[in-house]
C-alpha cells in the first residue's frame, strides 16, 4: 500500500507529500500498537467464543477490555492515518476543483479535525480526572476507571500532534508551489 493520496485529479500542494519530519520512531510505535491491539482483540473474542462454544459460558468482563482496546486502536490508526493522509474524506466535490480549493479546503478540514481532537483531549482530561478523583471503579472488573479514561486524552493528544504535522508539512508545500 503506497503512502501517498493517488487521485486522477492533479495534486493541490501538499496532498500526499509526507511530512518533512516523518519522526520514524512514533511511526513505528503506532503500528505496533495497531498490531498490538487488534491481537488482543481477536486473542479475547476468538477465546470467548471458544469457551462460549463448548461450555455455555461467557466471559462477559472481556468487553470492557474489549471496548478500551478498540477506543486505543481507534485514536491510534487516526494518528498514523492523518500523518499518511489516509484519513477518510469526503471529497467528491472538492477533487473537482482547482488546486488552490483543494489546498484550502484540505487546510480547513485538517483546522476543524485538531479543534474536534484538541477538545477531546481536554474534555476527555477532564472526565479521566473525575474518575480518579471520585474513584469511579469498572463495571465488570471493579478496577479504577482511569485507568481506561486516561488513554481518550492522551492518545487524542497524539492525533493532534500529527495534525500539527500535517498542517506544517502541507503549509510548506503549499509555499514551495507559490
Amino acid at each position: 500500500m503506497a503512502d501517498s493520496h493517488i487521485s486522477p485529479v492533479a495534486a493541490a500542494p501538499g496532498e500526499g507529500e509526507r511530512p518533512s519530519a516523518p519522526l520514524p520512531l512514533l511511526d513505528r510505535v503506532e503500528r505496533a500498537l495497531m498490531a498490538l491491539t487488534m491481537g488482543l482483540l481477536c486473542l479475547i473474542t476468538l477465546a470467548n467464543v471458544v469457551v462460549r462454544y463448548f461450555t455455555d459460558i461467557s466471559f462477559a468482563f472481556t468487553e470492557e477490555i474489549s471496548v478500551w482496546l478498540m477506543v486505543v486502536m481507534t485514536l491510534v490508526g487516526a494518528s498514523h492515518a492523518f500523518v499518511r493522509h489516509h484519513h477518510i474524506a469526503i471529497a467528491f466535490f472538492v477533487e473537482r476543483r482547482g488546486p488552490a480549493v483543494r489546498y484550502w479546503s484540505r487546510l480547513l478540514a485538517y483546522a476543524a479535525s485538531l479543534l474536534a481532537f484538541a477538545t477531546l483531549a481536554v474534555l476527555g482530561t477532564r472526565m479521566a480526572w473525575d474518575d480518579f478523583q471520585f474513584e469511579v471503579t469498572s463495571p465488570s472488573l471493579d478496577i479504577p476507571q482511569w485507568l481506561y479514561t486516561v488513554w481518550l486524552p492522551l492518545l487524542s493528544a497524539l492525533v493532534v500532534l500529527r495534525l500539527v504535522q500535517r498542517i506544517v508539512a502541507s503549509l510548506r508545500a503549499g509555499q514551495e508551489a507559490h
